[in-house]
């Protein structure tokens, strides 16, 4: 029987972040996706001109069909844009008691430089969905507005995980590919303590648009077919790197790294 994991996040109208990029990757993995669209966004891999939320009803009913129907393995989150989406995504999961892992990515800012969540958003996000995860995986400009302070090198990135999972009570992955420098390295911090570091290099030009939803989605993929998280981590890890190495052209002077079945 195949494996069925839910996104619950926003669509992006460029294809290459939100819904989009999470449905390919479940896809790439073997999954059965299923989605409950938390936002219509109007954005190309560039800039965000639009964001309009879908109502709390009509995204608490797109959850409802899908848990009514399917067995859920694995949820992964991303855009909530307003903290009535947040409170209805986490009353949801409190009737869930914990049956699937939970991926959490909390997407506060775009790679073009956007800010999608307010601060009120942000602390319901802090209150509400956090403490409910398996996982969280901010990049370092999120890690700056969930705890005040931007890493500046991978001591501070390990800092920063550690605090995170003591605040939470959860697994954190800190995204380290806005640092300076030829490589990318990302810490995966886990309650009992241990630390999974991995490093990639850095491939330029390359618009890594929608590479945070894709490395959530497929770490929520290996958790769903039953690996442990540092499994899915890696696998996970792997996946993106190759899906960097052979960008696809658009038009642009660069490449974008397109989210292919395998």
């Amino acid at each position: 029987m195949a494996q069925v994991a839910l996104t619950i996040a926003g669509s992006d109208s460029g294809g290459g972040a939100g819904i989009q990029a999470d449905l390919l990757t479940f896809a790439s993995f073997g999954l059965l996706g299923t989605c409950a669209i938390t936002a219509v966004t109007a954005q190309n891999p560039d800039a965000v001109a639009a964001v309009e939320p879908i109502s709390t009803a009509n995204i608490r009913q797109q959850i409802e069909q899908i848990d009514a129907y399917f067995k859920i393995d694995a949820v992964k989150t991303g855009l909530l844009p307003n903290a009535a989406t947040i409170k209805t995504v986490a009353q949801w999961l409190d009737n869930k008691a914990k049956s699937f892992p939970l991926v959490v990515d909390p997407v506060v800012t775009a790679t073009s430089g956007a800010i999608f969540l307010d601060e009120l958003t942000v602390e319901a996000l802090k209150q509400y969905l956090l403490p409910k995860a398996s996982l969280i995986t901010p990049n370092l400009d999120e890690v700056k507005i969930l705890l005040g302070e931007h890493p500046k090198n991978v001591h501070m990135m390990k800092q920063s995980a550690l605090q995170l999972t003591a605040t939470y009570g959860c697994a954190t992955l800190v995204k380290g590919g806005h640092l300076p420098g030829d490589k990318l390295i990302d810490i995966l911090y886990e309650p009992d303590g241990s630390l999974t570091h991995l490093e990639a290099q850095r491939i330029s030009p390359l618009n890594t648009h929608g590479s945070g939803c894709t490395l959530a989605s497929a770490i929520a993929a290996g958790l769903g077919k039953g690996l442990n998280l540092q499994e899915a981590f890696r696998q996970a890890h792997h996946y993106l790197q190759k899906l960097m190495s052979r960008p696809v052209l658009l038009g642009k002077e660069y490449g974008f790294a397109l989210k292919m079945m395998q």
